[in-house]
């Protein structure tokens, strides 16, 4: 596949495991190296090197009596700081976290792809308490998008170090969380696969929340056989069960409202040209107007938004003490945005939601499913966003604007790399579908991606 190493990729990486040509441990080894010596230092928050060196050497030895867990065992993984790891504090990206008392057990999902025989190598960088689009963190630095090659630009948020850490080739797959794009846009920004499942699919036991009725979880890879692979494992599955679908009637549906707003050239021809080549494999695209996607933004716009309304409540003792000034100001600014929310505000965006999410199923046709630019543009340079407030909530908001529609409708997303924008960087294409249709959704994704990327 073009631009994938399939060594480097997790399916690569498992057959060379699985027959011996490579040992878990020396890969773990290779991994912690790459890491300590790549020239951004910005991407992790923890090395966990001697966990690691662990799981990798019992990882080799269940390999070499023949006793392998799977598919995964001995593959790389790292994890977003907002995911328990027992022994290190869960710092949520926030220097008010730092001091913490450690984790005493891991969240659920760490325990699944350890259970996997997965190594966990460390702990990425993100947003502040994941409360941005854009990926900047003023107290562990910000990670720069290793695919630009003009000036440093934003990794893309709030999952910013697990999309560097799988761009830059430093391990195959690592952990996100989404609440309003934040797995989806630093896969697009990046160039790499970001999978956001459906709300619940996987427990969020020992995931530290944002908003806590739209948060999700999912894995940032090179492939979308990848995302599979840990998907399972995610589920507690010993292997994957998810096949190809049939592109050739392939239903997508192409929205004209709101996902092409400002939208750069250089994205609208990198997806138009990945369109296309869906069409000529089968696909039967159609495209049509969604006033829904506006009322959303409508609710948000009379009552507020519901992500800054839950981030409030999980966040005010700390608003109302002396951590607000420990904290970074624009996350404290967005943050305080909630306390104008009313309770009655409150409910008539859940009950609006609930309302749009069924006007929504009932607006497509079974088995249809959504297609736009992932991110209206490609990654913009991080220094004007650092010395321009208002430059930077004007961008979070359109960064943020396509993938939140996804999380407001309780939906689930693939985000697949499909040409290259303005200043050849990457951009995104978003494959959407309806709560609980992930099944249908990565199995479309799997057999639209090498079309997609333009390899079939």
């Amino acid at each position: 596949m073009d631009g994938v190493d399939a060594c480097k990729s997790v399916a690569g990486l498992s057959v060379l495991l699985q027959s011996g040509a490579l040992d878990p441990v020396d890969l773990a080894k290779t991994s912690l190296e790459k890491i300590a010596g790549y020239q951004d230092q910005a991407i992790f928050t923890e090395l966990l090197a001697e966990r690691a060196l662990a799981d990798a050497e019992l990882s080799s030895q269940r390999l070499r009596s023949g006793r392998s867990l799977g598919l995964l065992d001995g593959i790389p993984v790292a994890w977003k700081d907002l995911f328990d790891t027992k022994g290190s504090v869960t710092t949520a990206g926030s220097a008010v976290l730092a001091e913490a008392a450690p984790a005493a057990a891991d969240a659920a999902v760490v325990t699944a792809l350890a259970g996997a025989g997965m190594v966990s190598i460390g702990r990425t960088n993100l947003s502040e308490f994941a409360f941005s689009g854009l990926g900047i963190n003023p107290h562990y630095g910000t990670a720069h998008n290793p695919a630009s090659r003009d000036v440093p630009r934003i990794p893309g948020g709030s999952s910013a170090g697990s999309g560097v850490a799988v761009a830059a080739g430093l391990l195959p797959v690592a952990i996100g969380t989404d609440t309003g794009g934040s797995i989806r846009i630093p896969a697009a920004f990046n160039g790499i696969v970001g999978y956001k499942a459906t709300r619940g699919r996987y427990s969020m036991q020992g995931v530290f929340p944002l908003a806590k009725s739209l948060d999700s979880l999912g894995p940032l890879c090179l492939t979308v056989q990848d995302v599979i692979w840990i998907d399972a494992a995610m589920r507690g599955r010993t292997a994957p069960d998810i096949g190809r679908a049939d592109l050739n009637g392939l239903k997508l549906v192409i929205p004209e409202t709101i996902v092409f707003d400002d939208a750069e050239p250089g994205v609208v021809a990198a997806f138009k040209a990945a369109v296309s080549r869906l069409e000529r494999a089968g696909a039967r695209i159609r495209r049509r107007a969604f006033p829904i996607f506006a009322e959303i933004f409508a609710i948000g716009a009379r009552h507020g938004a519901l992500v800054t309304a839950e981030a409030f409540a999980l966040h005010k003792a700390r608003l109302e003490g002396p951590d607000a000034e420990r904290m970074d100001q624009r996350v404290v600014a967005r943050t305080r945005l909630g306390e104008k929310i009313t309770m009655a505000d409150y409910i008539a965006i859940a009950d609006a939601r609930q309302r749009l999410i069924a006007a929504f199923a009932d607006s497509l046709e079974p088995g249809e499913l959504l297609v736009h630019p992932t991110v209206p543009h490609v990654a913009p340079p991080i220094a004007p966003l650092l010395a321009d407030d208002d430059l930077f909530f004007k961008i979070n908001g359109r960064t943020l604007r396509n993938t939140s529609i996804g999380n407001f409708l309780d939906g689930c997303g693939v985000s697949i790399p499909c040409g290259t924008g303005d200043a050849g960087m990457p951009v995104g294409l978003l494959l959407s579908g309806q709560k609980n249709q992930d099944e249908a959704l990565l199995s479309a994704a799997l057999s639209a991606e090498a079309v997609i990327r333009g390899d079939a």
